[in-house]
Protein backbone atom coordinates (compact mmCIF):
# COMPACT_ATOMS: atom_id res chain seq x y z
CA UNK A 1 0.00 0.00 0.00
CA UNK A 2 1.11 2.93 -0.96
CA UNK A 3 0.55 6.83 0.89
CA UNK A 4 1.49 10.44 -1.04
CA UNK A 5 3.73 12.45 1.65
CA UNK A 6 2.09 16.00 2.37
CA UNK A 7 5.38 17.61 2.57
CA UNK A 8 7.35 16.15 -0.56
CA UNK A 9 4.61 14.78 -2.67
CA UNK A 10 6.41 11.47 -3.25
CA UNK A 11 3.80 8.20 -2.84
CA UNK A 12 5.51 5.77 -1.71
CA UNK A 13 4.89 2.50 0.62
CA UNK A 14 3.03 2.80 3.67
CA UNK A 15 6.38 1.67 5.72
CA UNK A 16 7.58 5.02 5.01
CA UNK A 17 4.77 6.81 6.85
CA UNK A 18 4.64 4.23 10.02
CA UNK A 19 6.96 4.71 13.64
CA UNK A 20 6.53 2.62 16.61
CA UNK A 21 4.27 3.69 19.64
CA UNK A 22 4.24 2.86 22.68
CA UNK A 23 1.11 0.60 22.28
CA UNK A 24 -0.12 0.81 18.56
CA UNK A 25 1.82 2.42 16.03
CA UNK A 26 1.91 5.52 14.86
CA UNK A 27 0.99 7.08 11.31
CA UNK A 28 2.37 10.29 10.20
CA UNK A 29 1.28 12.54 7.74
CA UNK A 30 5.00 12.86 6.16
CA UNK A 31 7.12 10.64 4.97
CA UNK A 32 10.21 9.66 7.18
CA UNK A 33 12.28 10.74 4.48
CA UNK A 34 10.94 14.27 5.11
CA UNK A 35 11.13 13.93 8.79
CA UNK A 36 14.49 13.56 8.36
CA UNK A 37 15.44 16.54 6.79
CA UNK A 38 13.67 18.52 10.20
CA UNK A 39 9.93 18.81 8.85
CA UNK A 40 7.62 18.69 11.58
CA UNK A 41 4.70 15.72 11.00
CA UNK A 42 2.57 17.53 13.27
CA UNK A 43 2.29 20.52 10.40
CA UNK A 44 0.42 18.32 7.65
CA UNK A 45 -2.34 17.19 7.50
CA UNK A 46 -3.21 13.57 5.47
CA UNK A 47 -6.53 12.94 4.90
CA UNK A 48 -6.25 9.74 3.50
CA UNK A 49 -3.61 8.49 6.29
CA UNK A 50 -5.37 9.99 8.84
CA UNK A 51 -8.57 8.14 7.91
CA UNK A 52 -6.66 4.84 7.92
CA UNK A 53 -4.98 5.43 11.00
CA UNK A 54 -8.16 5.85 12.66
CA UNK A 55 -9.46 2.50 10.89
CA UNK A 56 -6.69 0.39 12.35
CA UNK A 57 -6.44 1.91 15.62
CA UNK A 58 -3.52 3.87 15.37
CA UNK A 59 -2.28 7.20 16.30
CA UNK A 60 -1.93 9.59 13.40
CA UNK A 61 0.46 12.31 13.71
CA UNK A 62 -0.69 15.27 11.69
CA UNK A 63 -3.31 17.92 11.57
CA UNK A 64 -6.81 17.39 10.98
CA UNK A 65 -8.62 18.19 7.65
CA UNK A 66 -7.25 18.53 3.68
CA UNK A 67 -3.68 18.70 3.03
CA UNK A 68 -1.84 21.35 0.57
CA UNK A 69 -0.49 21.12 -2.67
CA UNK A 70 3.08 22.82 -2.31
CA UNK A 71 5.29 20.48 -2.66
CA UNK A 72 8.79 20.04 -2.19
CA UNK A 73 9.06 18.00 -5.27
CA UNK A 74 6.78 20.35 -7.60
CA UNK A 75 7.24 18.23 -10.92
CA UNK A 76 5.11 15.50 -11.08
CA UNK A 77 7.87 13.81 -13.68
CA UNK A 78 10.98 14.28 -10.90
CA UNK A 79 8.57 12.80 -8.33
CA UNK A 80 8.04 9.21 -10.88
CA UNK A 81 11.45 9.41 -11.08
CA UNK A 82 12.08 9.18 -6.85
CA UNK A 83 9.41 7.16 -6.26
CA UNK A 84 10.66 4.02 -8.40
CA UNK A 85 14.18 4.84 -7.38
CA UNK A 86 12.96 4.72 -3.73
CA UNK A 87 10.79 1.36 -4.55
CA UNK A 88 13.59 -0.26 -6.08
CA UNK A 89 15.82 0.48 -2.49
CA UNK A 90 12.50 -1.02 -0.49
CA UNK A 91 12.41 -4.07 -2.46
CA UNK A 92 16.11 -4.97 -2.54
CA UNK A 93 17.81 -6.99 0.71
CA UNK A 94 20.87 -6.47 -1.04
CA UNK A 95 21.42 -3.20 -0.80
CA UNK A 96 19.66 -2.99 1.85
CA UNK A 97 21.82 -4.64 3.79
CA UNK A 98 25.29 -2.65 2.63
CA UNK A 99 23.19 1.09 2.94
CA UNK A 100 21.25 1.72 5.87
CA UNK A 101 17.81 3.82 5.77
CA UNK A 102 19.16 6.77 7.12
CA UNK A 103 22.32 7.38 4.52
CA UNK A 104 20.05 6.02 2.05
CA UNK A 105 17.50 8.87 2.82
CA UNK A 106 20.30 11.69 3.02
CA UNK A 107 21.11 10.88 -0.50
CA UNK A 108 17.87 11.30 -2.01
CA UNK A 109 16.82 14.58 0.56
CA UNK A 110 20.61 15.57 -1.12
CA UNK A 111 19.02 15.08 -4.24
CA UNK A 112 16.40 17.09 -4.50
CA UNK A 113 17.41 20.08 -2.64
CA UNK A 114 20.49 20.36 -5.18
CA UNK A 115 23.11 19.29 -3.11
CA UNK A 116 23.62 16.08 -5.56
CA UNK A 117 23.55 17.29 -9.14
CA UNK A 118 21.48 13.96 -9.96
CA UNK A 119 18.07 12.86 -10.24
CA UNK A 120 17.61 8.93 -10.50
CA UNK A 121 16.18 8.14 -13.36
CA UNK A 122 13.49 5.14 -13.99
CA UNK A 123 15.53 4.04 -17.27
CA UNK A 124 18.62 3.00 -16.07
CA UNK A 125 19.79 0.08 -13.92
CA UNK A 126 19.01 0.47 -10.23
CA UNK A 127 23.02 -0.06 -9.81
CA UNK A 128 23.72 2.79 -12.00
CA UNK A 129 21.55 5.24 -10.31
CA UNK A 130 22.84 4.47 -6.68
CA UNK A 131 26.51 5.04 -7.90
CA UNK A 132 25.15 8.19 -9.61
CA UNK A 133 23.64 9.31 -6.07
CA UNK A 134 26.89 8.76 -3.92
CA UNK A 135 26.07 5.54 -2.67
CA UNK A 136 28.12 2.66 -3.15
CA UNK A 137 26.85 -1.30 -3.29
CA UNK A 138 28.33 -4.48 -4.90
CA UNK A 139 26.00 -6.66 -6.67
CA UNK A 140 28.82 -8.66 -7.62
CA UNK A 141 29.09 -11.24 -4.46
CA UNK A 142 29.87 -14.44 -6.08
CA UNK A 143 33.66 -15.14 -5.79
CA UNK A 144 33.64 -18.80 -6.47
CA UNK A 145 36.34 -19.75 -8.97
CA UNK A 146 36.46 -22.46 -11.40
CA UNK A 147 38.30 -24.97 -9.83
CA UNK A 148 35.73 -24.59 -6.29
CA UNK A 149 33.00 -24.99 -8.47
CA UNK A 150 34.46 -28.37 -10.54
CA UNK A 151 35.17 -29.73 -6.66
CA UNK A 152 31.37 -28.98 -6.22
CA UNK A 153 30.48 -30.94 -9.06
CA UNK A 154 32.80 -34.34 -8.85
CA UNK A 155 31.60 -34.12 -4.92
CA UNK A 156 27.80 -34.31 -5.49
CA UNK A 157 28.35 -36.46 -8.66
CA UNK A 158 26.70 -33.81 -11.10
CA UNK A 159 23.62 -34.70 -9.35
CA UNK A 160 20.93 -31.97 -7.76
CA UNK A 161 20.79 -31.84 -4.38
CA UNK A 162 17.86 -30.71 -4.06
CA UNK A 163 15.58 -32.88 -7.04
CA UNK A 164 17.82 -35.28 -7.78
CA UNK A 165 18.07 -34.55 -11.84
CA UNK A 166 21.40 -33.70 -13.57
CA UNK A 167 22.74 -30.69 -12.57
CA UNK A 168 25.75 -27.93 -12.94
CA UNK A 169 24.83 -24.88 -11.19
CA UNK A 170 26.99 -24.50 -8.02
CA UNK A 171 24.54 -23.12 -5.22
CA UNK A 172 25.40 -20.81 -2.20
CA UNK A 173 22.83 -22.71 0.40
CA UNK A 174 22.41 -19.28 2.04
CA UNK A 175 22.25 -17.04 -0.84
CA UNK A 176 25.44 -14.58 -1.10
CA UNK A 177 23.34 -11.70 -1.79
CA UNK A 178 22.37 -11.85 2.29
CA UNK A 179 25.37 -13.78 3.70
CA UNK A 180 28.40 -13.11 1.77
CA UNK A 181 29.78 -16.62 2.29
CA UNK A 182 31.85 -18.21 -0.23
CA UNK A 183 32.99 -20.28 1.88
CA UNK A 184 33.03 -24.35 0.61
CA UNK A 185 30.54 -25.58 3.41
CA UNK A 186 27.85 -22.55 2.48
CA UNK A 187 27.87 -24.63 -1.50
CA UNK A 188 25.81 -27.02 -2.94
CA UNK A 189 25.13 -28.64 -6.61
CA UNK A 190 22.19 -27.66 -7.56
CA UNK A 191 19.80 -28.15 -11.52
CA UNK A 192 19.51 -24.49 -13.15
CA UNK A 193 15.94 -25.27 -12.59
CA UNK A 194 16.26 -25.74 -8.69
CA UNK A 195 18.72 -22.54 -8.61
CA UNK A 196 16.53 -20.28 -10.68
CA UNK A 197 13.64 -21.06 -8.35
CA UNK A 198 15.75 -20.83 -5.17
CA UNK A 199 17.49 -17.21 -6.12
CA UNK A 200 17.29 -15.47 -2.78
CA UNK A 201 15.03 -17.75 -1.18
CA UNK A 202 16.70 -18.73 2.39
CA UNK A 203 18.06 -22.19 2.60
CA UNK A 204 16.10 -23.67 5.55
CA UNK A 205 12.95 -22.17 3.88
CA UNK A 206 13.74 -23.81 0.27
CA UNK A 207 14.33 -27.29 2.08
CA UNK A 208 11.41 -26.96 4.46
CA UNK A 209 9.06 -26.72 0.74
CA UNK A 210 11.28 -29.32 -0.91
CA UNK A 211 11.48 -31.96 1.71
CA UNK A 212 6.86 -31.68 1.58
CA UNK A 213 7.09 -32.59 -2.13
CA UNK A 214 9.53 -35.90 -2.18
CA UNK A 215 7.03 -37.88 -4.90
CA UNK A 216 7.52 -34.81 -6.50
CA UNK A 217 10.89 -34.48 -6.93
CA UNK A 218 10.96 -38.40 -8.13
CA UNK A 219 8.74 -38.01 -11.16
CA UNK A 220 11.07 -35.23 -12.26
CA UNK A 221 14.05 -37.57 -12.37
CA UNK A 222 12.17 -40.27 -14.11
CA UNK A 223 10.88 -37.97 -16.57
CA UNK A 224 14.20 -36.67 -17.03
CA UNK A 225 15.70 -40.19 -17.21
CA UNK A 226 12.90 -41.54 -20.05
CA UNK A 227 12.75 -38.44 -22.08
CA UNK A 228 16.33 -38.50 -22.06
CA UNK A 229 16.65 -42.36 -23.09
CA UNK A 230 13.79 -41.83 -25.79
CA UNK A 231 15.38 -38.37 -27.47
CA UNK A 232 18.65 -40.96 -27.88
CA UNK A 233 16.42 -43.55 -29.52
CA UNK A 234 14.83 -40.79 -31.58
CA UNK A 235 18.18 -39.51 -32.79
CA UNK A 236 19.57 -43.23 -33.30
CA UNK A 237 16.55 -43.80 -35.30
CA UNK A 238 17.02 -39.99 -37.31
CA UNK A 239 20.85 -41.09 -38.64
CA UNK A 240 19.59 -44.47 -39.73
CA UNK A 241 16.94 -43.08 -41.60
CA UNK A 242 19.07 -40.28 -43.27
CA UNK A 243 21.82 -42.99 -43.87
CA UNK A 244 18.98 -45.22 -45.37
CA UNK A 245 18.07 -42.26 -47.64
CA UNK A 246 21.81 -41.83 -48.97
CA UNK A 247 21.91 -45.63 -49.73
CA UNK A 248 19.00 -45.82 -51.82
CA UNK A 249 19.59 -42.30 -53.25
CA UNK A 250 15.68 -41.49 -53.51
CA UNK A 251 13.02 -39.58 -51.17
CA UNK A 252 10.09 -41.85 -52.42
CA UNK A 253 10.14 -45.20 -50.77
CA UNK A 254 8.25 -47.61 -49.06
CA UNK A 255 10.79 -48.59 -46.36
CA UNK A 256 11.85 -44.91 -45.82
CA UNK A 257 8.15 -43.90 -45.68
CA UNK A 258 7.58 -47.04 -42.81
CA UNK A 259 10.71 -45.22 -41.25
CA UNK A 260 9.74 -41.77 -41.55
CA UNK A 261 6.16 -42.86 -39.76
CA UNK A 262 7.60 -44.62 -36.97
CA UNK A 263 9.66 -41.57 -35.95
CA UNK A 264 6.78 -39.32 -35.99
CA UNK A 265 4.79 -41.52 -33.67
CA UNK A 266 8.02 -41.36 -31.23
CA UNK A 267 8.39 -37.40 -32.20
CA UNK A 268 4.47 -37.43 -31.17
CA UNK A 269 5.22 -39.61 -27.76
CA UNK A 270 8.15 -37.83 -26.80
CA UNK A 271 6.18 -34.29 -27.46
CA UNK A 272 3.64 -35.57 -24.87
CA UNK A 273 5.35 -36.51 -22.37
CA UNK A 274 7.38 -33.57 -22.11
CA UNK A 275 4.54 -31.63 -22.17
CA UNK A 276 3.46 -33.64 -19.00
CA UNK A 277 7.12 -33.18 -17.77
CA UNK A 278 6.74 -29.22 -17.91
CA UNK A 279 3.29 -29.26 -16.06
CA UNK A 280 4.72 -31.01 -13.41
CA UNK A 281 7.87 -28.25 -13.11
CA UNK A 282 5.22 -25.60 -13.50
CA UNK A 283 3.22 -27.06 -10.71
CA UNK A 284 6.42 -27.24 -8.30
CA UNK A 285 7.49 -24.24 -9.28
CA UNK A 286 4.02 -22.68 -8.06
CA UNK A 287 4.71 -24.40 -4.54
CA UNK A 288 7.79 -22.70 -3.84
CA UNK A 289 7.34 -19.28 -5.28
CA UNK A 290 3.80 -19.08 -3.03
CA UNK A 291 5.15 -20.37 -0.31
CA UNK A 292 8.32 -17.89 -0.40
CA UNK A 293 5.49 -15.53 -0.91
CA UNK A 294 3.89 -16.38 2.03
CA UNK A 295 6.83 -15.97 4.22
CA UNK A 296 7.75 -13.12 3.14
CA UNK A 297 4.29 -11.64 3.58
CA UNK A 298 4.58 -12.83 7.24
CA UNK A 299 7.70 -10.21 7.50
CA UNK A 300 6.51 -7.51 5.77
CA UNK A 301 6.30 -4.36 7.36
CA UNK A 302 3.14 -3.03 6.44
CA UNK A 303 0.60 -0.26 8.13
CA UNK A 304 -1.31 -3.82 8.86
Amino acid sequence: MKFQCSRCGLRIDSLHFKQKGLMNPKLTSICDICIQRGEIAEKFANSSVNTFAQTLLYTFVGLDGDEEDGWLVKDKKMRKRYEAFIQDYDGNELAQQQINRHDFNEAVIASETGQVDYVPDSGIEFAKNLEKMGLDVSFQLNEVDYIDRERIRAKYHYRCQYCGRRGRSVDHKDPVSLSHNNDLDNLILSCSECNRIKSNMPYKLFKKLNNQIPEINKKLVKYENSLGSLKEEFERRRRKLAATAHLKSIVNDPELNKMRKQNKKLQDAIDSLESDYNALRSLRETHFVTGWKLAQENEKEDII
